[in-house]
Parts: structure tokens; sequence; C-alpha cells
């Protein structure tokens, strides 16, 4: 077949990468994450990046491509993945949890190549939200329909991308589908179900060593990398800091895990195109495998 892709989603903990492992075995391809936080050298543990048994079983792309202290854009990750899947002659698996960075690809997101600008985006935040979303509403006033006035991020990026190219955001933005076939595979589970998989999944991270390796990571990079103040990571620098128990820093994991799982299931459910199985199956991989041999003579009859 020509060029075309499978896509595994779905909340944290329902089993992608295992799954996902198993297959491409199967299809003796390679897999592209699509983990905003795999992407970062030495942060393994916290993020559940496959080990490296699992790296030498099958070949993962886009995990470890940066340093801590940089920063990977949307459309740094997006040019990435989408050179990786058209220079493929086999179909890859897209596997992940986050959902911009998926979307980017099926839906062939255009994002504005703007690099962040530190300087500019320090005097805007010196006028105040408030202020810049009024600059944003005389400049570009379809944005600020899709952009809450209390959103300062988005409103400092889309002022970012009009200062440096003159042109609205708005403008910039929309969807340009890739032209070869997309099957999205969807895991989940009842929210009970999950809650277990989320408490065994934590607890196996600290007994993996999640403490020692955010105490190495401070040692290197100091207390204040943005990156220490994500999910797991931030609980345990409390923890390292006498600011909170041990167990108590696990239940916070656990319920901000939760938390997170239960917005990335929102954010799936949106995409119609998703077919769904479930993560608890007995026979979840035949199931999948089926589907996949269908989509593959699919789309081999239409050549």
């Amino acid at each position: 077949m020509k060029t075309s892709l499978i896509v595994i989603c779905g909340a944290t903990a329902t089993g992608k990468s295992g799954l996902a492992l198993e297959l491409a075995q199967r299809l003796n391809t390679m897999i592209i994450s699509a983990d905003s936080r795999q992407v970062y050298r030495e942060f393994d543990i916290g993020t559940a990046k496959p080990s490296l048994t699992e790296q030498q079983l099958v070949p993962h792309y886009l995990i470890n491509i940066c340093d801590p202290i940089e920063t990977l854009t949307l459309a740094q990750y997006q040019e990435k993945a989408q050179f990786l899947i058209n220079e493929l002659t086999i179909t890859p698996l897209l596997v992940g949890g986050t959902g911009l960075y998926i979307k980017s690809i099926v839906k062939g997101l255009k994002i504005p190549r703007v690099a962040p600008q530190p300087e500019l985006k320090q005097q805007l935040q010196g006028l105040g939200q408030r202020q810049c979303y009024d600059i944003l509403s005389q400049i570009d006033v379809i944005a600020t329909n899709k952009i809450h006035p209390n959103d300062e991020v988005r409103t400092l990026r889309a002022l970012e991308v009009f200062y440096v190219t003159g042109i609205p955001i708005s403008q910039q933005q929309g969807e340009n589908p890739p032209p070869y076939p997309i099957l999205q595979i969807g895991l989940d589970c009842s929210a009970e179900d999950l809650e277990k998989r989320i408490e065994q999944r934590t607890e196996k991270m600290i007994e993996m060593g999640l403490v020692k390796e955010v105490e190495n990571i401070i040692n290197k990079y100091g207390w204040k990398l943005p990156l220490l103040d994500t999910l797991g990571y931030s609980e345990i620098k409390l923890y390292l800091r006498d600011k909170t128990s041990l167990e108590q820093a696990k239940k916070e994991i656990i319920l901000h895990t939760r938390q997170f799982a239960k917005r990335q299931r929102t954010w799936f459910r949106g995409d119609t195109d998703i077919e769904w199985f479930d993560a608890k199956s007995l026979n979840l991989v035949e199931q999948i495998w089926q589907r996949i041999q269908e989509f593959f003579a699919y789309y081999k009859h239409l050549d």
C-alpha cells in the first residue's frame, strides 16, 4: 500500500504502549511517539517511556530528541512526524495520548511557523492579560471568538504570531488533511477500571525509581526546570522539598492522573473518526488485528 497510518490513542494507563508493541512486531513496522513529554531525554519513568528492551524489539521514533532545557513546539513535532510518515514505505503506528500531537497529523493542522519570542512575550505580559486581550480583539476578532478572555497562553501566542508575521493568527490556521488513509484506534475502559490501572501504574513508577529520577534531574537542572512542574514530577518535587510525605505524593499523582485522563477522554471522544475498543477485552489484540487487516484490504482494493 502507498503511505498510510495507524493511530493508537486514548487516555493514560489504557495500555496503548503494550498494544502498539504487539501490533508493531506483527506488522514489522515502527512506532512514532505522540507524547509531549517523551520527546525529552532523562524524563523516563514518570512519562512511562518505552524501556530499552522495548525499543530494541521495535524501533521507536520521536522519543529522546530534546534536552529538558529545550522546547519542542507543536509545529516542530508535526514537521518531524510528517517527514517520517511520508518517507516510509511501511505503515507506522502513531501512538500516544497527546491529543494535539495526534490531531496535528491526522487533521493536518496549519500551524504558524513562528518561534517563541521571549522578549516580546515579556513586554506583553507587562501590559496585563486584559489589555493584551483588548489589543488582540482589535487586530483579530476571529481569534478572540475562540480564545477565552482569561486564556493568557493563547492570547500571547496570537499576539506573537501577529507581531512577527503581520498576519492575524486566525488567517494562518485551519486544516489540510493528509491524502493517505488513516485508521484511528482508541482504547478505553470504565472509570473504575481506569482508576485501578492508574493506581497500579503509579505504584510501579515509584518502585522503578521515580523519586531518584526526579532527584537526579533536580541536581542537574535545578528546581525551576519547567518540566518538573508536570504530572508525576511536581508531586515528587514537593516530597523532596519536605513539603509532603511520599504516601501523600502518591495519592496526589493518582488524583491528578485521574483528572488528566478525564480530560484526555473528553478530547478524544470529540473525534468521530476514532474506532473504540475495550482495553479490558480478553482478545483485544486479535480484534484490532482483524480491523487492521480489513483496513489494508479495503484500501488495497481501491488501489
